[in-house]
């Protein structure tokens, strides 16, 4: 008997998550924009870390339907992907991972847990139009 993935799959993609953030993202593009007596707003920048739990691209996707009918509708969305960066215990190092499969400092290869950058979820700047 063959297998085969039901649309309730934990491997399928499902941007629910992501389209939360759009819509929340959108809603603060649009209070800013309103308090500053702005007709659109054209450009988010975005800082997303690596940990972040977030798929950009799923994110950028949702981001353009959840902004249709809104004062960000046809704005850009700018994302800076952000990468892990640990303190190390053994040598005080702040030093970004290789990679996230390798908890280890690169500098004195010692285990390290501290992660000091690569969470982030940061509205950093909109820019509007009056």
């Amino acid at each position: 008997m063959g297998t085969s993935e039901s649309p309730q799959s934990p491997n399928l993609f499902h941007p629910m998550h992501e389209l939360s953030i759009a819509r929340n993202l959108i809603e603060m593009a649009e209070t800013a924009a309103r308090d500053a007596g702005a007709s659109r707003v054209t450009r988010l920048r975005l800082e997303l870390g690596q940990m972040s739990g977030v798929v950009s691209e799923a994110l950028l996707f949702c981001f353009d339907v959840a902004a249709q009918g809104t004062l960000v509708e046809g704005a850009q969305l700018d994302i800076e992907l952000l990468p892990v960066v640990v303190h190390c215990p053994a040598c005080g190092e702040d030093s970004p991972l290789p990679s996230i499969q390798r908890f280890r400092c690169p500098r004195c290869d010692a285990p390290t847990a501290e992660i000091v950058q690569g969470r982030e979820l940061v509205l950093a700047s909109i820019e509007i139009e009056d």
